[in-house]
């Protein structure tokens, strides 16, 4: 009789280590194998080279890519399109650079064996939707406003050591409309006029044509930025407390494949919002959460400090506070008190700035998706799912699960300070 063997394909893993104009890739079998490293372009060819490359050693399982935010971004677009998992790599760790030392290719493999050990789990932006639309206008906002600032502050500093007569027309002038008195300006330009007069005009008129251009500029892009972040989360602008800037600033952190953040505990340090444990010996604490999204912490504190000074439950909540002996900066940081824990409970050195900001992100991920629902990641839950996912979640609540020891707050203790809890 005989037997015949069939050897099935293996499955690939990929790893990437991006640049400005090559991509150099890896592939390993499913045991971590090294099997090949080459080089691509970074054009559409090049991307399909690439796969057709990994693709030729067995079908390709998941791709570790470094970078996806940057270089990696039309990569990542282009195998996620293709039906490839991708995999958000950081670069390597120092301590295993200064061993093994740092080349693209080692950077490869050291992706690829990322993606497939699980160290690299996480799923990487897929930047195809309405939220990678807003992120190019926020960047473009955020510029103008820089550069708005930085002009403002010429023209004030050059009035302040300008001659005399001129020094005394724009003393007092608000920054509202130091920008357009200063463009008013008309330097003198025949013979015997004071050079320095005219010069100094003459600049302060660039400086403040300059601004009004940064305003029409920055009206526009907010006309824009109104119309999406409405069209994508119209319930995020109805919280209290949630504008334009801090809703768009959320939904560049989620991106348009918001089902990547399965938990709270994710969103939160994702948000900079989580407390870090910092014990050792007999000394138990936490401390502030300094990784992160720092513009999606900026919102959110934002949020919390709009919701302190006019939202009565928020500021219930920092008279009681303030009644439990607290300090004021430490109403809005302090550690919540979780089921039956009291506030003599809480362990020593608690995060700041977290209470507040924790609770603005213990919400649904289905909040971020509204208005592109089908850019869920595959296998994200639904409303029956987060249902799901809230029974599930229930023991870890009672153990402070949001990777310290306070857990999140219940309904009671928790500040409406942000999204709704709507399933704590």
């Amino acid at each position: 009789m005989t037997v015949a063997i069939v050897d099935a394909a293996r499955p690939v893993t990929g790893g990437v280590d991006t640049h400005l104009d090559l991509n150099v890739a890896a592939a390993l079998d499913p045991v971590g194998g090294l099997l090949a490293v080459a080089e691509f372009p970074t054009t559409s060819a090049g991307h399909r080279d690439l796969l057709g490359w990994l693709s030729g050693f067995g079908p390709v399982a998941r791709a570790g890519v470094e970078g996806t935010g940057s270089y990696g971004a039309g990569l990542a677009r282009f195998l996620r399109a293709a039906g490839v998992a991708v995999v958000e790599v950081d670069r390597p760790s120092r301590q295993a650079r200064r061993r093994s030392g740092k080349s693209d290719p080692l950077d490869a493999v050291e992706a690829a064996r990322a993606a497939l050990s699980g160290r690299a789990c996480g799923a990487a932006k897929s930047r195809d939707g309405n939220v990678e639309a807003i992120r190019a206008l926020v960047v473009a906002r955020r510029s103008a406003r820089s550069a708005k600032i930085q002009t403002l502050n010429q023209i004030r500093h050059l009035s302040f050591t300008a001659p005399e007569q001129l020094r005394q027309r724009l003393a007092g002038v608000s920054r509202h409309h130091l920008a357009a008195r200063a463009a008013a300006l008309r330097p003198a330009t025949g013979e015997g006029a004071d050079q320095v007069i005219a010069a100094t005009k003459t600049a302060l008129r660039i400086l403040g044509r300059r601004v009004l251009a940064l305003d029409e500029e920055k009206a526009r892009i907010d006309a824009l930025l109104s119309g999406l972040v409405t069209q994508t989360a119209p319930q995020l602008l109805s919280l209290h407390g949630v504008g334009i800037d801090t809703a768009a600033a959320l939904l560049v952190t989620a991106g348009d494949n918001p089902g990547r953040l399965r938990s709270e505990a994710a969103r939160a340090h994702l948000c900079g919002t989580a407390p870090i444990p910092a014990s050792s010996g007999k000394v138990t604490r936490c401390r502030l959460n300094r990784g992160g999204d720092r513009q999606a912490s900026r919102a959110l504190w934002g949020i919390v400090i709009t919701r302190l000074r006019n939202d009565p439950r928020t500021r219930a909540y920092m008279a009681r506070r303030l009644g439990e002996g607290r300090s004021k900066p430490d109403c809005p940081d302090g550690w919540p008190a979780t089921g039956p824990a009291s506030a003599h409970q809480r362990p020593p050195g608690h995060a700041p700035r977290q209470e507040l900001a924790r609770a603005t992100v213990a919400a649904d991920a289905s909040i971020f998706s509204v208005g592109h629902p089908s850019r869920a990641a595959p296998g994200s839950p639904g409303p029956q799912g987060s249902a799901r996912r809230a029974e599930r979640s229930e023991p870890l609540r009672s153990r402070g699960f949001w990777g310290s020891p306070g857990g999140v707050p219940d309904r009671e203790d928790a500040p409406r300070a942000g999204f709704p809890l709507s399933h704590l």
